[in-house]
């Protein structure tokens, strides 16, 4: 890897830095009502007799059907109208939800139904948000700095999954779930004040037109042009698929390790700790070499994930979570930095759309079978066999796609190479 321009040195861009810190304290909330939708979602399974497993991985299936049906206008959404109005409407939708999984959560018997829907209506807003911040940050610097603002992002993303759930395990073991939608609620302000803030404006780069189907599936049409684009792409969503395991850790924390609520918290954030560090690092480095770098990094996320299933020892469980999280890191550093220097602006949003259907997918589609499989065989088996199935699709991939084992430079002439 070779030493390039910093953390700080990125951070010098008015417009990137507003984004950033923004996007940062609101992830941190998100980061608090996802911990707190699964520990609720876990207790009220458990009071009403509903397997555990079962009703944690429905809410991946909750996620990830809006998600997929909103995706593609998302992205036509984000190349056509200003990116920054985008976020706003987005994010204020989403406080909404937060308001309202509040009040729920101060019932005496909360609706499981109610959950879910407000799981879907999040699902539907981040849909829409994702892609319009991915397609402005490349607008915000200069292109020569954008692997840098590439991994800056993973940086604050990383750091919100790493401060956000380690506090929430703490407020739901003294407090409960309810402060914690809350603390979302107001934690969508910053990112609001922030793309409203942005100057100068972010216009779109076509003219306004009513969005049709035609156009978004333009950006499916120019990922599957692309051989590495869409490769990695497919690597991503199967290795998330079968290496989906957050869902069950409201199981492993009380079940099996029984650390509960608060060592639940430490586990959610295991992940981000090391992605943070894997970031942090990114950010004046440059990766030689991205093909076997993304193949090997994909490879030692299923190992740790397998050994992750296995433990019964919680330090090793903190520790193979955080070489999950390092490793998913490089390989989203990688994949980020050639979607974006292969992609024309009037196309990003619509790239990073399809793009979210296969990396939020996965996982979230992954959360729902692993969810199944684990009520028929037991969480650990079931996350000890997604792991090797991750290391199987490496070997998939590998084999299939020369292309992408061989890729040696961060910019190709042009995407269908």
């Amino acid at each position: 890897m070779e030493r390039q321009t910093g953390f700080m040195e990125i951070m010098r861009y008015r417009d990137f830095r507003l984004l950033w810190i923004g996007q940062l304290i609101s992830i941190i909330g998100s980061q608090m009502r996802i911990v707190a939708v699964d520990w609720q979602v876990y207790l009220i399974a458990t009071q009403q007799g509903v397997n555990p497993a079962l009703a944690l991985g429905f809410i991946g299936l909750m996620r990830v059907i809006p998600m997929t049906i909103s995706a593609l206008f998302a992205g036509v959404a984000a190349d056509r109208y200003d990116r920054r109005y985008v976020i706003v409407v987005t994010s204020c939708i989403a406080l909404v939800a937060s308001v309202i999984l509040a009040i729920a959560g101060s019932l005496e018997r909360p609706a499981l139904w109610l959950v879910y829907a407000m799981v879907v209506v999040t699902a539907i807003a981040n849909a829409f948000e994702m892609p319009a911040r991915q397609a402005l940050i490349p607008t915000l610097v200069p292109p020569d700095r954008l692997p840098q603002a590439m991994s800056a992002g993973i940086v604050s993303w990383q750091l919100g999954t790493v401060i956000g759930p380690s506090i929430a395990g703490i407020v739901i073991a003294s407090l409960g779930v309810v402060p914690l939608y809350w603390i979302d609620a107001a934690t969508y302000l910053a990112v609001v004040y922030a793309a409203v803030n942005i100057t100068p404006p972010a216009k779109p780069t076509t003219a306004r037109a009513p969005v049709r189907l035609a156009d978004a599936l333009e950006g499916l049409k120019f990922v599957f042009k692309s051989k590495i684009i869409a490769s990695t792409m497919v690597l991503d969503f199967f290795a998330t698929f079968f290496g989906a395991a957050m869902t069950l850790m409201p199981i492993f924390a009380n079940d099996i390790l029984g650390v509960g609520a608060q060592g639940y918290g430490f586990m959610r954030s295991a992940p981000a700790v090391g992605a943070f560090v894997a970031a942090l690092f990114l950010t004046s480095r440059k990766i030689r070499q991205q093909g076997p770098v993304l193949l090997i990094a994909v490879a030692v996320f299923g190992i740790a994930t397998s050994l992750f299933g296995a433990s019964t020892w919680f330090p090793l469980t903190l520790v193979m979570l955080a070489i999950t999280g390092m490793a998913d890191t490089v390989s989203m550093v990688i994949r980020g930095t050639l979607r974006q220097l292969l992609t024309p602006d009037e196309l990003r949003g619509r790239m990073t759309a399809v793009n979210m259907v296969f990396v939020a997918g996965g996982p979230q589609l992954g959360e729902f079978v692993v969810g199944l499989t684990a009520s028929i065989i037991g969480a650990p088996i079931a996350v000890i066999i997604g792991g090797i199935l991750c290391v199987g699709v490496v070997v998939g991939t590998a084999a299939k796609v020369p292309e992408l084992r061989q890729l040696d430079t961060p910019q190709l002439p042009n995407a269908s190479t």
